[in-house]
C-alpha cells in the first residue's frame, strides 16, 4: 500500500479546493489502474493563521507503487493548485505502507499539527530520516498538512465522514444552485446521525459554502451510508463527481487540557474555572467575561458570530463553576463550547423595606441600610435566591458558527447533559 498526503493546494480568493484535487488524484490512480481504498480528510489547527478556512489536508491509500503515485499527484496538483495566489504553498508527501503502520514520529507529528504550529523544517526533516518522498511548490508549506494526513489514521481514534458534491469547474464563482427546501428536507429526516447540515434558527444551509472554490454541498454524519443518502436528496445544479472521506472533523481533537494561566496563543484549550468578571456586550456585539483560577485570570470571548451562543454566555454569574473550550489569541480565549458545572443559587442584595418593600438605601459606610420613609434598618445585605435560567450541562455554538473539528454536542460522550444547538 501507498500513503499520498497532501496540502495546501486552494486561495481563500481563487477557490480551489485540496478535497477535489483529492478526488481528480483519486481518479487518476484508477485511470492508472489503481485503486483507492480510503479518502482521508484532516483538519489540523485551526489557529494558523495562514490556513485557508477549514484548514484541511488530505491522504489517499492506494494500492499503486509509491513513485508512480507521486507522479500522478504531482501532475494533478501542477494542473489544478492555486498557486497564483502568494498564499498557497502546496505539498505532497508519499509513504509506503497502510496508514495504520505509519512510525510513532509520524503519528505524533499528525497530533501537533492539529494543536501547534509546526516549522516546515521540521517536516522535511522528518520526511528525511524516513525516506519519504515528497514534493512542494512556491515554498511547499503544505509539506507540513500532507506530512500530518499520512500520519492521521493512527494518531487519532475518532473519525467521522463526510460526503463531498462538486459543481462543475466552469460554474466556479457563481452563486450556486441548491434547492434550499429539499437540503432542509433531508437534514431533518437524518438528525441526528447527520449534523452541521443546517441551522434551523437562522434558517441557513451551512452544508452549502459561500467560498468561490467547486465544492456544491458536503453532508457530515457518523455514518458513511447515511451521509451519501442525504447527499442524494438534496436536488441542484448539476453534479460534476462526488466523493465520501473519512474525517476527524467533529471530534475536538484539536481541544487539549488546559489551565487558567498556563495556556499559549495558537493553540485550542479546555479549560476549568470559576467566572470572575461576569459577562459585558461591547462594541460589535460580542460578549466578553473572565474566568480565575486561585489568582490567575483568563478571558473569554463570545464572538458576534456565533450568534444565539452569546445568549448562553450571558446567563453567566460570577461564582459559576464552569468549563471553557476554544482557541486562545491575544491572551483570550475564543468560545467555541462551555459546560455549566455548578451555578452560583444565590446573590446578595440591598434589602428590602418589610413596610412599603421598596429598596433601602445606605445608611452610610459599615452603618448598613435604611429606609428613609419608614424608619426600618437592617445591618447588612441579605441573600436571596436566584431565578437561572440556564441549566448545568454543555452549550455550544450553533451550526452556523462551527468549526468544521469541533464536536457538535448531538455526538454525546460529554461529561455533563447537553443542550445541543440544531
Amino acid at each position: 500500500m501507498t500513503l499520498v498526503g497532501l496540502d495546501d493546494t486552494d486561495s481563500r480568493e481563487r477557490g480551489m479546493c485540496t478535497t477535489y484535487v483529492a478526488t481528480r488524484i483519486a481518479a487518476a490512480v484508477a485511470a492508472a489502474g489503481g485503486r483507492v481504498t480510503e479518502r482521508r480528510l484532516v483538519r489540523l489547527n485551526p489557529a494558523v493563521e495562514w490556513k485557508t478556512r477549514g484548514n484541511a489536508a488530505l491522504c489517499l491509500e492506494t494500492d499503486l507503487a509509491r513513485d508512480r503515485a507521486l507522479d500522478l499527484a504531482a501532475a494533478e496538483i501542477e494542473a489544478l493548485a492555486a498557486v497564483e495566489d502568494p498564499r498557497t504553498s502546496p505539498g505532497l508527501v508519499v509513504a509506503a505502507g497502510p496508514a495504520n503502520a505509519v512510525p510513532d514520529p509520524v503519528a505524533d507529528f499528525a497530533r501537533r499539527a492539529l494543536r501547534e504550529r509546526i516549522d516546515p523544517a521540521d517536516a522535511r526533516d522528518l520526511i528525511g530520516e524516513l525516506g519519504y518522498r515528497h514534493r512542494g511548490w512556491d515554498g511547499g508549506r503544505g509539506v507540513v498538512g500532507a506530512l500530518a494526513a499520512v500520519g492521521a489514521g493512527r494518531a487519532f481514534a475518532d473519525w467521522t465522514y463526510e460526503h463531498i458534491v462538486y459543481r462543475e469547474l466552469d460554474r466556479c464563482g457563481t452563486p450556486r444552485q441548491v434547492d434550499r427546501e429539499s437540503v432542509f428536507d433531508a437534514a431533518r429526516a437524518a438528525y441526528p446521525d447527520v449534523w452541521d447540515t443546517v441551522d434551523r434558527i437562522e434558517d441557513e444551509p451551512v452544508c452549502v459554502p459561500s467560498a468561490p472554490g467547486p465544492i456544491l454541498y458536503g453532508i457530515r454524519g457518523d455514518d458513511a451510508e447515511t451521509v451519501r443518502a442525504v447527499a442524494a436528496d438534496i436536488e441542484s445544479e448539476p453534479v460534476e463527481r462526488e466523493a465520501t472521506f473519512l474525517t476527524n472533523q467533529g471530534t475536538d481533537a484539536h481541544l487539549r487540557p488546559g489551565r487558567v494561566g498556563a495556556v499559549a496563543d495558537g493553540r485550542a484549550y479546555r479549560v476549568e474555572g470559576v467566572v470572575d468578571d461576569g459577562p459585558e456586550t461591547r462594541t460589535g456585539g460580542h460578549v466578553h467575561l473572565t474566568i480565575r483560577d486561585g489568582d490567575d485570570r483568563l478571558p473569554c470571548v463570545a464572538f458576534e458570530p456565533t450568534k444565539r451562543f452569546r445568549d448562553r454566555v450571558r446567563e453567566l454569574r460570577p461564582g459559576d463553576r464552569v468549563t471553557v473550550c476554544g482557541e486562545v489569541g491575544r491572551g483570550t480565549l475564543k468560545l467555541e463550547k462551555f459546560a455549566l458545572r455548578e451555578p452560583v443559587t444565590i446573590e446578595r442584595v440591598v434589602p428590602t423595606c418589610p413596610d412599603c418593600e421598596r429598596s433601602m438605601e445606605s445608611a452610610g459606610r459599615d452603618q448598613g441600610y435604611r429606609c428613609r420613609d419608614c424608619g426600618t434598618a437592617a445591618s447588612d445585605r441579605v441573600t436571596r435566591a436566584l431565578d437561572r435560567q440556564l441549566d448545568r450541562g454543555w452549550y455550544e455554538v450553533p451550526p452556523c458558527a462551527r468549526r468544521h473539528v469541533a464536536k457538535p454536542l448531538i455526538r454525546g460522550g460529554f461529561d455533563a447533559p447537553v443542550h445541543p444547538e440544531r
